[in-house]
């Protein structure tokens, strides 16, 4: 089971994880989990250079170590990255010192201070923790691109609830591909037409 569009009270009961960015102007803030991915990321950031789009990318350790110079790509369009963890674990399921350890051996490949954790879990514990050392990036948008029992068109629609400052999630994975390639597209011609841009989170 998973949200679509979080409950608000979440970003009040969670104040120090980041779910949108404040302000009144027309920006949208991309991102994509689990890449990058050797056969979908080269199409994906050809599409936001023809939008002239920035995003950010929340990649996994192992995926950076298999393919550094898909990461450094990333890097040397302008997109800004955060990391994912290395094995993409669950917080839920996996606890303590592993989880801690695949967080920080993640870390190691993707020296930012930005973090996303897979599935949006966190114990109470991880996430006192994390916060001391990382800005936890959520979402207020997930399009549900990686549910392969929803169509394209089910993503884009999600992905067209969108407001000013809202973080949408994306996934640069195999799993996602037949969703984004169609959903993708739809999304970045539909906001352009109404005059927004897509910007990158600041990992600095």
């Amino acid at each position: 089971m998973y949200f679509t569009q979080l409950p608000k009270v979440l970003q009040t009961i969670l104040p120090g994880m980041i779910w949108r960015i404040s302000t009144s102007e027309p920006v949208i803030y991309l991102t994509f989990d689990d890449g990058p991915t050797p056969d979908l990321t080269p199409w994906l950031l050809d599409l936001l250079n023809d939008y002239r789009a920035r995003a950010t990318f929340f990649c996994l350790g192992k995926q950076v170590k298999t393919y550094p110079a898909l990461f450094q790509r990333i890097v040397d369009e302008g997109h800004s990255v955060g990391h994912h963890t290395f094995h993409h674990p669950d917080g839920w399921q996996v606890a303590g010192k592993k989880y801690t350890e695949d967080v920080e051996n993640g870390h190691s490949q993707i020296a930012s201070p930005l973090f996303r954790p897979p599935y949006g879990r966190l114990t109470p514990g991880q996430y006192f923790s994390l916060m001391k050392r990382y800005r936890i990036v959520m979402w207020d948008i997930l399009t549900a691109d990686f549910d392969t029992s929803k169509s394209p068109d089910h993503v884009f629609q999600e992905a067209k609830q969108a407001e000013p400052g809202s973080i949408i999630v994306f996934h640069d994975s195999p799993k996602a591909r037949h969703n984004l390639v169609h959903a993708l597209p739809q999304t970045l011609a539909y906001f352009s037409a109404r005059g927004f841009t897509f910007a990158a989170l600041n990992s600095k």
